[in-house]
């Protein structure tokens, strides 16, 4: 098994699960849960796996309310499949609609609406949790709350999540007006933010070789759902990658000129896009982890307070800089207040998230991000983290000994991934 930044593998003893059973042999000896494998790090990588893929099922649909019941193992894009012609979608997505209802759950997720709305977990209604005991918990703010709340974002350790009801969003059209506003640098950036955090959606492309009086500088992405009644369901074919780049083709001198293009096409434009093309843009390009080569790369993504977060992420696009290590992509975005989950990953603030290739000297230099990042009282994505250590994971999560309490509580310290075990979960 291995995940999108193709630098952690294992090998492991795979069940899958069609029901609410879960194998009495797995009782005794510690598993994990694996969905569609889009996280990036070890958060769902053991010796033995529990495979939910199976558990496909939308169950109902209610096109009044948009309220949608289904199995933990559905994805996003079949989700989608079916509410949007009924003029519905998400509340919340992530920047890929190939992950499973269940993983949207685990890593409790958040969108380029955070600032508006939070993270997915606001929008669930209800929760089915299958124990180690093969007792299935019904999961709600009224019923069982501790094991709901610690289910969102606790990365598959409270048990093996099987059904999952929750309230969709009404929209008048596939498309999004979308608005791009070219920055000169990060204050310029940050003041883009703040004049347009009433929007809807909201996200930064930063150039992250851009150095100097220049540092931060970008595009932001400014969106608002149409209100044309207008609804094109059909989506673009994917191209594909079909094999590993070799590892030299991705430099700093080919991303510089790409991002020199891709600045230069994109700034201060308007118009209608589509919803894929917005939200989804890479999951045009399948296979697209192959770009940064056999040896994979990290996403790296962390948040600060937002009154520390201009002089943080300065701090960290300036340390960047100055390595021997380039950042391939960099996104920002505009967090809204923190919810009451234990491990949600969002607090209020800004959330910059960057690509790093695989190669020497990366461990290191991602363990002095760490120290910076706690410095200015951040955190770490549990979702995209395969190499933190605990130290820096226990400062960033002052819950952490509430949802350490109801794992013990409930008999689920059986259920333990790589991630769990380095960061004594």
């Amino acid at each position: 098994l291995k995940f999108l930044g193709n630098y952690q593998k294992i090998k492991s003893q795979l069940h899958f699960i069609t029901n609410k059973n879960i194998p009495t042999s797995l009782r005794d000896s510690d598993y994990i849960v694996f969905a569609n494998g889009r996280s990036y790090g070890d958060c769902a990588l053991n010796t033995t796996t529990i495979l939910t893929k199976k558990l496909d099922k939308i169950l109902d649909f209610d096109t009044q309310k948009g309220i949608i019941q289904c199995q933990s193992g559905v994805l996003l894009s079949e989700i989608i499949e079916k509410i949007v012609p009924e003029k519905w979608f998400l509340p919340v997505t992530p920047g890929t609609k190939d992950i499973t209802v269940g993983g949207a759950v685990a890593a409790d997720v958040h969108g380029k609406n955070h600032h508006k709305v939070g993270c997915f977990s606001e929008f669930v209604i209800e929760l089915k949790i299958v124990m180690p005991d093969g007792k299935v918990m019904v999961c709600n703010k009224n019923e069982n709350e501790p094991l709901f709340r610690a289910t969102f974002g606790g990365m598959g350790l409270t048990g093996v999540i099987i059904e999952v009801n929750f309230q969709l969003k009404s929209i008048n059209s596939t498309s999004i007006e979308q608005k791009t506003v070219a920055t000169k640098n990060l204050e310029n950036t940050f003041k883009a933010f703040e004049e347009f955090k009433n929007t809807t959606y909201l996200v930064a492309w930063i150039d992250g070789l851009a150095t100097g009086n220049q540092v931060g500088k970008g595009l932001i992405y400014i969106g608002e759902d149409a209100n044309d009644n207008q609804f094109n369901i059909s989506s673009k074919k994917r191209m594909n990658i079909p094999k590993w780049f070799p590892s030299f083709l991705l430099n700093p001198l080919s991303i510089r000129i790409h991002n020199w293009y891709y600045y230069k096409m994109h700034r201060n434009t308007t118009g209608k896009v589509t919803i894929d093309d917005f939200f989804y843009p890479l999951d045009g390009l399948a296979n697209w982890n192959r770009i940064y080569g056999e040896k994979g790369f990290v996403q790296y993504q962390f948040v600060l307070p937002k009154k520390l977060s201009y002089e943080g992420v300065t701090k960290i696009l300036e340390t960047v800089n100055n390595s021997k290590h380039t950042s391939y992509l960099t996104i920002l975005k505009l967090m809204g207040k923190e919810n009451e989950n234990y491990l949600s990953f969002p607090i209020e603030g800004y959330t910059l998230a960057m690509d790093f290739k695989v190669k020497k000297g990366l461990w290191a230099f991602l363990d002095h991000l760490d120290t910076v990042i706690s410095a200015y009282n951040g955190r770490a994505y549990l979702a995209k983290d395969g190499r933190m250590d605990k130290a820096f994971f226990e400062k960033g999560y002052p819950k952490l000994e509430t949802f350490k309490k109801i794992r013990k509580q409930y008999n689920l310290e059986k259920i333990q991934s790589l991630q769990s075990k380095r960061l004594g979960l």
